[in-house]
């Protein structure tokens, strides 16, 4: 089993019983650039694991790349208080990527990364309307219970985010943790195309809100289903809504709120339509 990027720290700790010194596990958070050619796009603070997956999913869900096979190769470099992620993109991703660049203002360091105008973070997403699947109540509810047990850090520092793939009958396939909910979500797409899982007949399932950068990254890996523990932003719903993704959110224990696309759910005897 991998180590976790956790740290034990000292803390004071007051509870009914009284004041004691005592321990805490807490996560790692670090500056992690990622970097085309030699050249850094953006730069995340995010735990330090699973960066190749990082790399990839990052990629693909900012639209850099449009299949991992336009990835020449990926190097993780330690680079003082934080890492540097050299991505090599083959001939004519690089090319697109270099036209990209030249128009861009400059890059940002969370959410909506190296994007130059308010219509590129408005891009539209891809269409997942066609993706023929249903889930149950149960099922929804089982995704959620299933991803706690995928959570390790979660477990051990109650401070990170995690997103999970949900393939029905089978349960969480695949699950990455990060301190943030982004990061989370483009390491979980770095898995999935690595191991080279079909993702249309799937649902992400994240632990935080649903805002609109949430919804295109899983429109841009093809999955027509999200389901959340947190609320969705009025855009997430119109951008799921436009692109044909069912968005439930505000799961607890057996209910939850769907905001879009309710035909793929099987509500069964609990159906209740106010």
């Amino acid at each position: 089993m991998k180590a976790l990027p956790i740290e034990k720290v000292a803390r004071v700790a007051r509870r009914a019983t009284g004041v004691t010194s005592a321990q805490r596990k807490v996560p790692e958070e670090t500056p992690i650039a990622l970097s085309y050619a030699g050249t850094t796009h953006a730069v995340m603070m995010a735990s330090p694991a699973d960066l190749e997956d990082f790399a990839i999913g990052f990629s693909l869900t900012e639209g850099i790349i449009a299949r991992a096979e336009e990835i020449e190769t990926i190097e993780i470099i330690e680079a003082g208080a934080g890492i540097d992620i050299q991505i090599r993109l083959k001939d004519k991703a690089n090319t697109r990527f270099q036209a990209r660049r030249r128009r861009l203002a400059g890059p940002v360091g969370c959410g909506l990364c190296g994007i130059e105008s308010i219509d590129e973070a408005m891009r539209s997403v891809p269409e997942v309307g066609k993706a023929k699947i249903t889930l149950s109540s149960w099922e929804i509810a089982q995704s959620v219970r299933d991803l706690s047990n995928h959570q390790p850090m979660h477990a051990a520092t109650g401070a990170v985010h995690a997103a999970g793939f949900y393939l029905p009958e089978k349960g969480i396939v695949a699950a990455r943790e990060d301190v943030g909910r982004h990061n989370a979500l483009d390491k979980l797409a770095g898995a999935l195309v690595r191991d080279g899982q079909a993702t249309s007949t799937g649902a992400v399932v994240v632990t935080s809100r649903v805002s609109v950068e949430i919804v295109q990254k899983t429109a841009a890996i093809g999955a027509p289903f999200i389901i959340a523990v947190s609320a969705p932003t009025a855009l997430a719903i119109r951008t799921a809504e436009l692109s044909g993704m069912t968005l439930v959110a505000l799961v607890r224990d057996d209910e939850f709120d769907v905001f879009a696309h309710a035909e793929r759910i099987e509500f069964g005897e609990a159906r209740n339509v106010a």
